[in-house]
């Protein structure tokens, strides 16, 4: 899972969570004045408070299920009777202090029953969730009526649980809604980045169909008809198998300046291109860079490095930060790659792409090295020479 992601996911799950602390405020609460005011026995005070900790329980697995995109429906109906057995029995055991259960009973009921119903209507419909939310209410207005007869004319209570009830359950709604977006954003930028690769294999093979197609067919056409001169003018069938031989170098020559142009990549797009994706995985990046960057194929090179970084910074590290430097001393470019989370980064496992990379670029001079510090970091570290020797660097990147 994407580390952007995965955050997303804890502060959804513990925002959600944290309501429980709203749950227990209630019954503590009343646990609290019913002794003290009231003079109400430990015994009978915590069958009041006796089933927080399995509502607490069954909350968290509602939770964790509404991040994971299911429906806990059994700990929601579950949940739902514990919290009702626990406003009745707390209105019962306290029946016989008229001061305390006028007092504390309205305010724990509503606590109780607006926690579950925040949490009862993550993951359903609209209209379904309306349904919870008018039911919840219509439950807590006939146990007030029922269970607290005589208790205020006005029902002043009602007036601050109605609008909470009304809201957090909505609010809890909208904290799940904008963790889904932040899904539904990373993957539409993954969708979009295998679009725009997908694209440009159809590109290629299209430019390489057109290509290989007319050469091949000309050639196909010049051998049949060298081969029906050969018996009657071996002097033209002859002329026909040369101008074979140079179609076929000519399209070997355009075939390798296909695959050249299409393996290149530009080293400036492909930094502003990896800063984007990391700081998108929530990793900051820096750049440290000269005045000028080098040109033509070590750009090339140091631009593959640059990306099989990124892509290794992405899949094997745990990292935060990372730092991309790149110094031109003398005849050669030095380009350093350094995050600070240390994994999987290795090049003793092929599996990585970075041996191959490691390939390249000694066939063209330089040299790759990547292996993690004493201070926590990992370092990629690419030497390409900045010479002219642009013979050697296009066929170390052509292969």
């Amino acid at each position: 899972m994407n580390a952007g992601i995965k955050r997303a996911r804890h502060i959804t799950f513990w925002t959600l969570a944290l309501e429980l602390v709203f749950a227990w405020l209630g019954p503590v609460i009343q646990i609290v004045v019913s002794r003290t005011e009231g003079g109400v026995g430990w015994s009978r005070l915590v069958l009041v408070a006796g089933g927080l900790p399995i509502f607490s329980w069954l909350f968290l697995r509602i939770v964790r299920a509404a991040v994971d995109g299911r429906y806990a429906v059994r700990e929601v109906v579950a949940s739902g009777a514990l919290a009702l057995v626990m406003i009745v029995l707390g209105a019962v055991l306290v029946a016989d202090v008229p001061g305390v259960a006028s007092a504390m009973l309205p305010f724990s009921w509503s606590t109780l029953t607006t926690t579950w119903t925040g949490v009862a209507v993550l993951g359903v419909s609209a209209r379904a969730a309306v349904a919870l939310t008018a039911g919840a209410a219509g439950v807590y207005v006939a146990l007030d009526f029922l269970l607290l007869p005589g208790f205020g004319e006005q029902r002043a209570e009602l007036f601050l649980y109605l609008p909470m009830l009304a809201l957090l359950p909505y609010s809890n709604r909208l904290w799940l809604w904008i963790y889904r977006m932040v899904i539904q954003a990373h993957e539409g930028r993954k969708a979009q980045a295998e679009l725009a690769v997908t694209e440009e294999r159809l590109r290629f093979a299209r430019d390489l169909h057109d290509l290989v197609g007319h050469s091949l067919s000309a050639i196909a056409v010049k051998s049949e008809l060298a081969v029906k001169l050969a018996r009657v003018a071996p002097d033209q069938a002859t002329e026909e198998m040369t101008a074979v031989r140079g179609l076929a170098k000519d399209t070997l020559r355009e075939i390798r300046e296909a695959v050249r142009g299409y393996r290149a990549i530009d080293l400036s797009a492909e930094l502003g291109s990896v800063r984007a994706v990391l700081e998108a995985a929530n990793i900051r990046c820096t750049l440290e860079l000269p005045e000028r960057t080098p040109q033509g194929e070590a750009a090339t090179l140091l631009a593959w490095v640059v990306r099989e970084g990124a892509t290794n910074t992405l899949r094997h590290s745990a990292a935060t930060r990372s730092r991309v430097t790149l110094r031109l001393t003398g005849a050669t470019a030095v380009l350093e790659m350094v995050n600070d989370g240390v994994g999987g980064q290795s090049t003793d496992d092929g599996g990585t792409g970075l041996i191959g990379l490691s390939e390249r670029l000694t066939a063209a001079g330089g040299s790759l090295t990547a292996r993690p510090t004493g201070s926590g970091e990992f370092v990629l570290r690419a030497v390409v020479p900045t010479t002219d020797r642009a013979h050697v660097l296009t066929e170390a990147v052509a292969r």
